[in-house]
């Protein structure tokens, strides 16, 4: 979407009284550095209007600031501008009464799968909804109070894999000077992304045991609802958390984590150079080019994303000879 083109984000919000923002199931530091990061701008410059974010716990990322949801009666959707922000999906969104509001807002940077909102700002440059809100934000002069700066900042750090994605780009850079000139400890952030104790350590290194290879090198773990169960850690911390053990692997160019749930098989998939997106859209998911996810039935299906996702691999190989 190109900026002459996009949708004046602020003067829907400034329409309404009462705003309600959501974000994905599942929250990662984008999800609840988005959330929070424009809680706070709209209250920094709008604050006459009530400000609220819902959704399931932050889990993770309980240590952000202000990342405890609010709980809110169905009658605080009348009259209201639900806010859906980083969600590629409808059927993603964390807590479903955004239909009960009077009217809706998408800021997303995941590709575009469908509308979701009546106004729709989707723009896939961005290596992270934070950055897209930043972005919002500065080229509208608005103030970014020091929480909002850091929030946003840390979904830049997460989404952007601690800036080593190739989605990064120069107005990253740009973007996360911006808002560390708003006074907050960077510090504090890293301590609490990077920072664990013994027993995650040790979790860690039983998942890098499990790690399978395809034959054309397509690295997965396959975790039952069995060892779940007797690993005793959240859905979060082993699917969307143990995916990236599998990243640096040499050879390793597709890699995916398969998490059995009772609501199906979830499925992280990952590349380093491979546009794995199709496939997730394939099996109902989405997401980015090389970072993407599904929900399927069962080991089956999920089997049959690992076959394509092993065929793509193949096709991306570099034949011998060559």
């Amino acid at each position: 979407m190109k900026k002459d083109l996009r949708p004046d984000i602020w003067s829907v919000i400034a329409a309404y009284g009462r705003i309600i923002i959501h974000r994905h199931q599942s929250p990662d530091g984008d999800a609840i550095g988005a959330q929070v990061g424009l809680k706070h701008i709209i209250q920094e410059n709008y604050p006459d209007k009530e400000v609220y974010t819902v959704g399931d716990p932050a889990g993770r990322y309980a240590f952000m600031d202000d990342a405890v949801m609010d709980d809110i009666p169905d009658s605080r959707y009348e009259g209201a501008l639900a806010v859906i922000l980083d969600t590629g999906s409808a059927a993603l969104i964390s807590d479903t009464r955004y239909t009960l509001a009077a009217d809706t807002l998408r800021i997303d940077h995941h590709l575009f799968c469908g509308p979701i909102a009546r106004v729709e700002v989707v723009e896939t440059g961005y290596e992270s909804c934070c950055g897209l809100i930043t972005a919002l934000a500065v080229e509208a002069g608005l103030r970014i109070p020091p929480l909002a700066a850091k929030s946003l900042f840390t979904g830049i750090v997460t989404d952007s894999g601690r800036f080593r994605y190739d989605s990064v780009t120069p107005e990253t850079f740009r973007l996360a000077a911006c808002l560390l000139e708003q006074s907050f400890n960077p510090g504090d952030i890293y301590r609490n992304l990077y920072s664990d104790d013994l027993d995650a350590v040790k979790a860690r290194a039983a998942f890098v045991q499990k790690i399978k290879l395809t034959t054309h090198g397509v690295a997965y773990i396959y975790t039952t609802k069995e060892e779940m169960a007797a690993l005793g850690m959240s859905t979060f911390a082993v699917s969307r958390g143990m995916v990236n053990t599998m990243a640096d692997i040499r050879g390793v160019n597709i890699w995916v984590n398969f998490t059995e749930t009772e609501d199906g098989v979830l499925c992280e998939l990952r590349s380093g150079t491979c546009n794995i997106n199709p496939v997730a859209v394939r099996y109902g998911g989405g997401g980015h080019p090389k970072a993407s996810g599904a929900t399927v039935k069962d080991r089956d299906t999920a089997m049959a994303m690992l076959n394509d996702l092993d065929a793509l691999s193949g096709q991306a190989s570099p034949k011998k000879g060559k």
